[in-house]
């Protein structure tokens, strides 16, 4: 299949300029995003990929595309970024339809302190665009005990068990 993949140029060029308006025109209408934090929910259709888009993309900074593998209908984007103090990676699976937009996106992130981080800046943006201002303030509370206990095993716990 000669497939071209104009929608994963619009998409890649929106994501390193910031811009969740471009990003969303890459997009299927019934577009669906995987959350990368949690499996208890996803993001259907435009307007709730935007609201996702607007808050990750403010703030994650510096978004380089690195990679690009591509097979028919599926194409795996990798970046990485800057979130608050952490380097972060991403990985991104994109599903196109048959028009070439994209229907699925399912997101992967590493390292789990740069996760974490990115857990304590979105989360509690997200709860008050839902209109749950007790959970915006929850959010960081139990974002934070992750951050930091994510933190504390990548610098101070793993690097003991690192090959020799």
């Amino acid at each position: 299949m000669n497939q071209p993949y104009h929608a994963v140029a619009a998409w890649r060029g929106a994501g390193e300029a910031g811009d969740a308006a471009a990003a969303i025109a890459a997009l299927s209408p019934n577009v669906t995003l995987i959350s990368p934090i949690t499996e208890q929910f996803t993001f259907h259709g435009h307007q709730q990929v935007r609201d996702l888009l607007e808050v990750a993309l403010a703030a994650i900074d510096g978004i380089t595309y690195t990679d690009q593998v591509a097979e028919g209908r599926t194409v795996a984007l990798f970046y990485e970024a800057q979130v608050g103090d952490r380097r972060l990676y991403e990985a991104q699976r994109l599903r196109l339809d048959a028009d070439g937009l994209i229907t699925e996106i399912t997101l992967f992130v590493r390292p789990l302190p740069a996760l974490t981080r990115l857990m304590t800046k979105l989360g509690p943006e997200l709860a008050r665009r839902n209109k749950q201002p007790g959970l915006a303030r929850l959010i960081p509370l139990a974002a934070g005990m992750l951050h930091s206990m994510a933190n504390t095993g990548e610098r101070q716990i793993m690097p003991r068990a690192a090959p020799r």
